[in-house]
């Protein structure tokens, strides 16, 4: 006889919650077996992390849900019940210490107690390292976490949560701030925790990831169960239409646009140790992709475009007239607009409103002339933006931090927008962005072209300028190393050339 099959590690059924008259999930069933890497896929506002933070105890189901760990049913689950039982989950944040050690940032729960007792130093060392281990990664115990780039502080976070013996752990936006090749890692890391019998859940809105290191996929779409789903034979497009309920077409957009005025000319731009002689055109109308992996100088660059560094050789040149930025303010004022990659610390004021928010740019314009804002011009201006971006909002009044992202990067491109820039400067404008977000905000980025805007758009992620640009640059070590023109090149030959 064979032996029977583990019970899942995680079973739901039933599982219900509203949140103020939202219902946030319907009826919904979820399964994860024990040395499975699942994928759980959805649009922002899906109800993913509120089925998480059900699992984990922080939220309470309504009546008649059923919960089981490990086969066993739990009557009441709180977040010490899910600890105890090897349920870990590492959000997108990390929730790590930014000036303590690797070492203590790994092992901290092992000084934890009900009374105040001395540090042992070498317990703390060896903890760390054997969670390293079973890793097979070896990182600096004595570096303090705030010096590690993301890629590590990730494998931190997997390794303390190895500290209590994890054996479901949920994973948040792991590779949202990775390099390809920090991401090839951190997935064999995934499936080498799988091979030991931990049940990984990976919850991602880069698609290819999830269906590469997934065996099955669970979809969630406006609090309901879509449907479980073998990765094998999946595409992204399909797994696109099951989370939005639309279909996405795929299709270059590049165009030529010779006879258009040149916006921006760079030639030469250097600023030691960021970037190196770069030169580059952008036309009226006209989207060109800046794409290379993370470190190799995009966002450096764009901050000097912007005024928020001081190149040390070159020229900028705007509309044939060449300009010296002191600041961001000279860049503003010379018709520049940035939308920066961290949208949540250096786009947004999360706690203002959206109005607020939207019009923070350009506050003399509403004002009157004993310098107060006028409530009529302010309510105007951020009425048309809400319309022409189609931002999905409660009210005007409402926190920015209430909107999904994809609503909170469209209240950023209103912010700027309301400039009436002449060149916009798109720094990963999709990060933490739902696929369907993508889409709309793609669609904005054309229209905009369309009607005239210069675009440089950035993004570590190949498909996004190959669809969207009408060229596109390849930087690599601090340099553009070469133009690419969608039209005449496959994605996958791009994405080698990029990736490899």
């Amino acid at each position: 006889m064979t032996d029977p099959a583990p019970p899942p590690a995680i079973a739901l059924s039933r599982v219900s919650k509203t949140f103020g008259g939202v219902r946030a999930l319907d009826d919904v069933a979820f399964e994860v077996r024990q040395g499975e890497v699942h994928c759980l896929a959805g649009e922002n506002g899906c109800g993913k992390s509120t089925l998480i933070k059900i699992i984990t105890g922080v939220y309470t189901p309504e009546p008649g849900a059923e919960i089981r760990y490990f086969g066993e049913r739990m009557e009441a689950v709180t977040p010490e019940a899910a600890r105890r039982a090897g349920i870990a989950v590492i959000w997108q944040d990390l929730a790590l210490f930014p000036e303590m050690s690797v070492a203590e940032n790994i092992a901290f729960e092992t000084l934890l107690g009900p009374r105040p007792r001395l540090v042992r130093h070498a317990r703390l060392r060896s903890v760390a390292e054997a969670a390293l281990a079973e890793l097979g990664v070896r990182l600096d115990l004595d570096a303090r976490l705030r010096t590690l780039p993301i890629a590590e502080r990730q494998i931190v976070a997997i390794a303390r949560a190895l500290t209590h013996e994890a054996r479901v752990l949920f994973m948040d936006e792991p590779t949202s701030s990775l390099t390809q090749a920090e991401t090839d890692r951190l997935l064999a890391i995934v499936r080498r925790l799988a091979s030991r019998g931990v049940a990984v859940v990976f919850v991602s809105h880069r698609l290819a990831e999830g269906l590469d290191v997934a065996e099955r996929v669970t979809v969630l779409r406006d609090g309901r169960l879509v449907g479980v789903h073998p990765t094998a034979g999946m595409t992204q497009s399909r797994l696109t239409e099951l989370m939005t309920g639309k279909t996405f077409d795929a299709a270059v957009t590049a165009r030529d646009l010779p006879g258009a005025p040149v916006v921006l000319e760079v030639r030469g731009l250097t600023r030691p140790g960021e970037f190196e002689d770069v030169s580059l055109t952008v036309r009226a109308g006209e989207v060109v992709g800046l794409t290379g992996l993370i470190g190799a100088g995009r966002t450096e660059l764009c901050h000097a475009l912007f005024g928020m560094t001081r190149p040390a050789a070159g020229s900028i040149r705007l509309l044939g007239r060449e300009v010296r930025f002191r600041s961001n303010r000279d860049a503003v004022a010379a018709g520049i607009a940035y939308v920066p990659e961290d949208r949540l610390s250096l786009g947004l004021i999360q706690p203002q409103s959206i109005a607020d928010n939207t019009v923070i740019t350009v506050l003399p314009r509403i004002s009157g002339p004993s310098g107060l804002i006028s409530p009529a011009l302010k309510d105007r201006l951020v009425a048309h933006w809400i319309a022409e971006l189609a931002i999905k909002i409660g009210t005007p009044a409402d926190a920015v931090s209430t909107l999904s992202g994809g609503n909170q990067q469209r209240v950023v491109l209103a912010k700027w927008l309301a400039t009436e820039p002449k060149l916009l400067i798109l720094d990963s404008p999709t990060v933490g962005v739902d696929v369907g977000a993508r889409a709309g905000i793609f669609r904005i980025v054309r229209g905009l072209a369309d009607r005239g805007l210069a675009i440089l758009m950035v993004s570590d992620e190949v498909p996004e300028v190959y669809f969207n640009a009408d060229r596109v640059l390849h930087m690599a070590g601090g340099r553009i190393v070469r133009e690419y023109d969608p039209r005449a090149i496959a994605l996958p030959v791009l994405e080698e050339a990029v990736y490899g």
